[in-house]
């Protein structure tokens, strides 16, 4: 009768610690811009805290996962620098139509690691003080689309052209500037919210298209509750409030 006991009580202890653990605990594959690093990884950590789940995320610029995800990658969840990709996925079936929002709305930064070099004016990119200007590939990275734009509403676009070197994504543009490759460096606020020293000019809104950067449930994640439940998280105010400290603005 002892020993029954005890068995009850062992398969009810059992029980309730499976009761007590997350349901559906799972691992999501999430495509991450590069820009949003920092901010992705702090949401990561309070969804896993809140949820059990765990977002496994890639970093690398939204031009390169658009293309790996067209040729099968095996990506769930797509947080793109820009609206143009999710727009496209949904269009082309790389995406779960209805699951598309805006997540953050990035600023773009000229940067450098020279205090007093960069005005707040941005007038020293008109001058002789800097011998290159990185930025990233605007073929495959928003902030990289953005600073072209800039440089051509300055009309300072072919002069300041053979200055520019390209970076494959925003954080290698934000390395050349940061370990003085280059001189300056237009970058996303979130590489420098908390960067000690150096100088910046934060470019009006007006001299660029808004950066409305994008999330989707990807095909590949529509039958991952824990996808949706990553997504779901990002609406929520926990990582709204993420998201405000790195610099974005959200809606």
């Amino acid at each position: 009768m002892i020993a029954r006991r005890l068995l009850v009580a062992a398969a009810a202890l059992v029980a309730g610690l499976v009761a007590a653990a997350p349901a559906f605990a799972a691992e999501i594959q999430v495509a991450v811009a590069a820009n949003f690093t920092e901010p992705a990884k702090a949401i990561a950590e309070a969804f896993a805290k809140s949820t059990g789940h765990r977002a496994v995320l890639a970093f690398g610029s939204s031009g390169q996962f658009y293309a790996q995800m067209a040729h099968g990658a095996p990506y769930e969840v797509f947080l793109s620098a820009d609206a143009e990709r999710p727009q496209k996925a949904e269009q082309e079936g790389l995406g779960v139509a209805g699951s598309r929002f805006t997540y953050a709305v990035g600023r773009l930064v000229l940067y450098s690691k020279t205090p007093g070099l960069v005005d707040d004016k941005g007038a020293v990119l008109k001058s002789r003080r800097y011998a290159k200007l990185s930025i990233a590939d605007p073929g495959a990275a928003p902030y990289g689309a953005a600073a072209v734009q800039t440089l051509q509403k300055l009309g300072l676009y072919d002069a300041v052209k053979p200055k520019i070197v390209q970076g494959s994504s925003i954080t290698q543009a934000y390395q050349f500037a940061a370990t003085g490759a280059a001189e300056l460096g237009f970058v996303a606020l979130s590489q420098v919210v908390d960067e000690p020293g150096g100088s910046r000019w934060l470019v009006p809104t007006n001299l660029y298209a808004p950066i409305d950067q994008q999330a989707i449930l990807l095909t590949t994640g529509q039958d991952n509750a824990a996808a949706k439940a990553f997504l779901a998280f990002l609406k929520g105010p926990q990582a709204k409030a993420i998201i405000r400290r790195y610099g974005y603005e959200v809606r």
